[in-house]
């Protein structure tokens, strides 16, 4: 892991404490996994969450959050005689503590990043992308006070903070290769977000790469974002999707089917506009300020209901094989994954159907292999 240059002991000190709390947190996550739920008459479905603590608690965010709210699929399982466990899942290890529980099948279900997943599928983990979430995740490039620049160009031959193997590193990739450029033109400091706010005020790093967290250094006065990927294509936004392991999939199909009930109906409960103070205000519980989310939601390219549509389309396709391409081409894996069998878009076909939400959602112009329906309401 590249270091930066000390220049503050007592916040690299404080951030050194931070990692092993974490490390010890991840460890005692892991050992509250329920053991294997079976393949095949499952008495618990069990799903992992990225999470946050929150007034003594911890809270989901995004579609699970939602999910645990209208409370419909603990009902729904209950009457099949299956409990419903969420398991917590702090940000900072999210993907690799969710990869290890889906391999020691702890895990059934998980709400998570796009390369965490790639990863995790080229390393023998039969993972299937059950339900898409929404239209993905900005990214922002953030520099230092004081330091002029104003592109990546600008930046050059300077200090970088990023999370390598995070989703976000796709979008930084591809910001790159527009510009003519690759890792070897920047020293890349790889840290966690968390220590990064410390390292650009102490002048560590010159710039780093963040998702909503840019928006609050700038706010906060630590730096200034001079790029994200609203001025980019679509593909290039990070995605989180729900994912099921595969064996449990297949093994419990009805089950499955209700999980993806349960996220299509969050999904068109979160893309109504009479909730939008809503979503915005449970996404920010334990996170960041509500005007930051607002921020980093507006876009006039995408509707608020398009924002969440949980549809199986070109775009989606494409942006997998574009993960996993990056992935395999840069060292991050072994094995090529094959993105169109990580695909498994029939939960959500019938769910639509289910719901009554055909043409709730607009297909892309572009339909991906299997075309897919459209979204539902909290209770």
């Amino acid at each position: 892991m590249a270091s930066a240059k000390s220049g503050n002991p007592t916040s690299w000190a404080r951030w050194a404490i931070g990692v092993v709390v974490l490390v010890l947190l991840a460890g005692l996550i892991l050992f509250q996994f329920r053991g294997p739920a079976s393949a095949g008459g499952a008495r618990t479905v069990t799903i992992a969450g990225i999470a946050y603590p929150y007034q003594g608690g911890q809270t989901y965010n995004g579609l699970t959050g939602v999910v645990i709210e209208q409370g419909w699929l603990k009902e729904q399982l209950a009457k099949q005689g299956v409990q419903l466990a969420f398991t917590p899942v702090p940000t900072a290890v999210g993907g690799p503590l969710i990869n290890e529980g889906f391999s020691g099948k702890r895990i059934d279900f998980a709400s998570y990043g796009d390369f965490p997943a790639i990863i995790a599928v080229s390393g023998g983990v039969p993972l299937k992308l059950v339900a898409p979430i929404g239209q993905g995740q900005n990214s922002y490039l953030v520099v230092r006070n004081g330091l002029a620049a104003g592109s990546i160009a600008d930046l050059k031959g300077k200090r970088i903070a990023l999370h390598r193997g995070r989703p976000w590193e796709l979008p930084f990739s591809k910001l790159l290769d527009a510009n003519g450029l690759k890792l070897s033109d920047f020293t890349i400091v790889n840290i966690n977000p968390a220590a990064t706010p410390a390292a650009l005020a102490s002048g560590n790093v010159d710039a780093t790469f963040l998702l909503s967290d840019g928006l609050l250094l700038e706010q906060k006065g630590m730096g200034r974002v001079i790029w994200s990927t609203k001025q980019a294509p679509a593909d290039w936004k990070m995605r989180a999707e729900l994912f099921g392991r595969g064996d449990f999939v297949d093994g419990n199909p009805a089950l499955t089917q209700l999980v993806v009930d349960a996220y299509v109906r969050a999904a068109a409960w979160s893309a109504r506009e009479e909730n939008r103070p809503a979503v915005i205000h449970d996404a920010a519980r334990g996170t960041m300020p509500e005007a930051i989310i607002a921020r980093d939601y507006a876009e006039s390219n995408i509707t608020w209901r398009e924002r969440f549509s949980p549809l199986f389309n070109a775009d989606v396709a494409g942006h997998y094989r574009s993960v996993a391409a990056y992935a395999f081409d840069r060292g991050l894996v072994r094995s090529q994954v094959d993105a169109g069998k990580l695909l498994d878009d029939r939960f959500v076909t019938q769910a639509l159907r289910n719901l009554k939400l055909d043409g709730f959602w607009t297909p892309s112009n572009a339909a991906a292999d299997k075309p897919g329906p459209a979204p539902a309401a909290r209770s």
